[in-house]
């Protein structure tokens, strides 16, 4: 049974709504912003606006998981055959495939998971905010939904945004696209 797409505003994801509907959705003002109780008690609810730290694996760990695979299982039974042949050059060499994937792949994820970091460490640590009717410079881990952020020239995007206004936007989206130059939104 095929039903119909929804029409409740509540399903329409943020990208879709309009600047009015989402800020009405999120009882908020885009001249006023939210009142000093409204973000405590939203920051009571939501927590603060950082990414969690990923759970660190330690680096023995990484390595050993490098060689949980079927591809290397077969390499190693293989090693074994051709050492119980007495092959030593055939093992020798698959035993060095082995180590070598294993050290390749233990160097990528490394790489990976500073290359998270350097991502997580890119978020703006201030945002200026519109709240009780005065900009303010916070930390941009106390933003809550509904508040009302003020971006200008050269500044990070501190947190998921829903553009209200915007004049001349271009963001640098070189990390996520690899394109060097900043696009128009």
């Amino acid at each position: 049974m095929h039903l119909p797409p929804s029409t409740d505003a509540r399903d329409t994801p943020w990208h879709a709504l309009s600047g009015s509907e989402a800020l009405q959705r999120l009882q908020s003002d885009a001249r006023h912003g939210l009142a000093h109780a409204e973000v405590a008690r939203r920051l009571a609810r939501f927590g603060p606006n950082r990414l969690p730290a990923p759970p660190r694996r330690p680096a023995w760990l990484r390595l050993l998981q490098q060689f949980h695979n079927v591809l290397i299982y077969v390499m190693l039974a293989a090693a074994a055959v051709t050492a119980a042949l007495a092959h030593w050059i055939d093992t020798g060499v698959l035993l060095g495939a082995v180590i070598v994937n294993a050290i390749i792949g233990f160097l990528q994820e490394g790489k990976a998971e500073s290359a998270l970091d350097a991502i997580r460490h890119m978020l703006s640590h201030q945002a200026t905010v519109l709240r009780g009717g005065e900009r303010q410079l916070v930390a941009a881990d106390q933003l809550v939904p509904g508040d009302i952020v003020i971006l200008a020239s050269g500044d990070k995007v501190p947190a998921d945004l829903r553009i209200l206004t915007a004049r001349s936007l271009r963001a640098d989206e070189a990390v996520l696209t690899g394109e060097s130059v900043p696009c128009d939104k």
